[in-house]
Parts: structure tokens; C-alpha cells; sequence
């Protein structure tokens, strides 16, 4: 029999290696560069990064955060996304046990965190990446329908929306629909987009994963940007432009996580 600690020491070992492979895909994507070959290089004197050199974390911290060839600093970025890789795989087993949807939730989790850091990087959500996710997403509700087992969206009902297909179809709406009008309304008031399509995309497909507690997400996104914007603040005056993508993945996480128990203490508050 294994101990009880063996399934979520795999789970964590797991998301950290698939974090050392979504730092690449951070970078090449938006590059449109291949993202098998060529291997491991490093961006600075294009070296190959050798397989010892290439663990989660632990040769970061070997080679005190440094190219062996050329000595160029390697970002902090690069262990804190296999990190937090590590993390959300195993929130996601801690949610949802060894099932299916554990499956359809470190995906979503794993996709968000990719999107989020492209997003840093370029403030941009690329299409396919969003599409990618909105897949994954219709499979899950797919599987929903045609099996017993709950697999997306990750979160459940007990009203009349308790069917998976109008459940997920009701967070997609939402999810697209009152940002979008808010956005519309934004523009119309200042003159300037208040949001991005990118945004209002991830936004849709995030509710085929949340259903209706999309907007919960979208609530929780906007609260955690406006802190981060007052906590960075503006620089020497300038307004410092900052993407919305990682907090509405934040806001996305949050919810999955304790989302239902959430909206039922501020329902009880009201």
C-alpha cells in the first residue's frame, strides 16, 4: 500500500516539470517559434542548457540563478512559474482527488498561468492559447453530458442550471456579455477601451470551466488588479500599463477553489 504522501509528491514533481516546459512555451509562443526544437537554449549566447542544468528549481538555485556558460542572470521568473505550476497541479488534486476533473482542472490551471505570464510579457492573450482552453473546456462539458461523472464545468448546481450544458452555456454568456457591456459603456463614458477583447475571450471561456461564478472570478480579478495597481503604483508619474489577464486567472483560481462557500457567506451577508 503507498503511503498517503507518494500521490500528491508525484502530483507537485509533476507540475514543476510541466512548469520548466511552460517557461518555454512562455517564450516561444509569442516568438511563433517551434517549441520542441531546437533544445534548452539560453536566450543570452543561445548555449544548450543540459538536462542537469534544466531541473525545476533546484539547478536555478545550483547555478545561483546564472548561465554556466556565459554568466548572464536567469529571470527569478523562470522557478517561480515552475513553482507555481507545482502548486496549482496540486491544488487541483486537493480539490478533486485522482479523477477526470482533476485532469480538466490543473489544464485550466496550467493554461492560465501560461496566458498569464504571456500576458506580463506582451499584454496580450493569444487566440489560440484562449482556444486551446475553450476546447479543453467543451470536452469536459461534453463529458459531463454523456457520463455520470462531473467533470466541467469544475463547479456544480443545485438549481434548475444544475445541467452541465446550461450551466457552462450561462457562465460563457455572462462571461462575455456584461464585460463586453461594461466595456462598451467604458468607451462610450471616457473614450478609451476599458477592456480588452482578449480579456472579454478569456472571460467566456473561463465560465465553460466556472459556469455562472465566472463573474465571482471576474469580481475577485477586478478587486486583486486594483490593490496590485495602488501597491506598484505609477513609477516617476507616469501611468504604468498593467494587464488585466493574470488577475482575472487569480480570480479564476480563487473561485474554483473556494468559490461555491464564498458567494453563499456574501449572499448570506446581503
Amino acid at each position: 500500500m503507498l503511503p498517503d504522501v507518494f500521490v500528491p509528491l508525484v502530483v507537485a514533481l509533476l507540475g514543476l516539470v510541466f512548469g520548466s516546459f511552460a517557461n518555454v512555451v512562455i517564450w516561444r509562443f509569442p516568438r511563433s517559434e517551434s517549441l520542441s526544437h531546437p533544445g534548452s537554449r539560453c536566450p543570452s549566447c543561445g548555449g544548450s542548457i543540459s538536462w542537469l542544468d534544466n531541473i525545476p528549481v533546484v539547478s536555478w538555485l545550483a547555478l545561483k540563478a546564472k548561465c554556466r556558460e556565459c554568466g548572464a542572470p536567469i529571470p527569478v521568473r523562470y522557478p517561480a512559474v515552475e513553482l507555481t505550476s507545482g502548486v496549482l497541479w496540486l491544488l487541483a488534486w486537493a480539490l478533486w482527488g485522482l479523477s477526470l476533473r482533476t485532469a480538466f482542472g490543473i489544464a485550466f490551471f496550467y493554461l492560465l498561468l501560461i496566458l498569464s505570464a504571456i500576458d506580463l510579457d506582451t499584454y496580450r492573450l493569444p487566440n489560440k492559447l484562449v482556444a486551446i482552453l475553450g476546447v479543453i473546456g467543451l470536452v469536459g462539458v461534453g463529458l459531463s453530458t454523456v457520463t455520470p461523472n462531473q467533470v466541467a464545468p469544475l463547479l456544480q448546481s443545485g438549481s434548475a442550471l444544475s445541467h452541465p450544458v446550461a450551466f457552462a452555456g450561462l457562465g460563457m454568456l455572462l462571461g462575455a456579455g456584461i464585460p463586453l457591456a461594461i466595456a462598451a459603456l467604458y468607451s462610450v463614458i471616457r473614450g478609451v477601451s476599458g477592456l480588452g477583447m482578449g480579456d472579454i475571450k478569456l472571460l467566456a471561456v473561463m465560465g465553460l470551466f466556472l459556469g455562472p461564478y465566472v463573474l465571482l472570478a471576474l469580481m475577485l480579478g477586478s478587486v486583486v488588479g486594483a490593490v496590485a495597481s495602488v501597491v506598484i503604483g505609477t513609477g516617476s508619474g507616469a501611468r504604468r500599463k498593467i494587464p488585466f489577464g493574470p488577475f482575472l486567472a487569480t480570480g479564476a483560481v480563487i473561485t474554483a477553489a473556494v468559490g461555491m462557500p464564498l458567494w453563499e457567506w456574501y449572499s448570506s451577508m446581503l
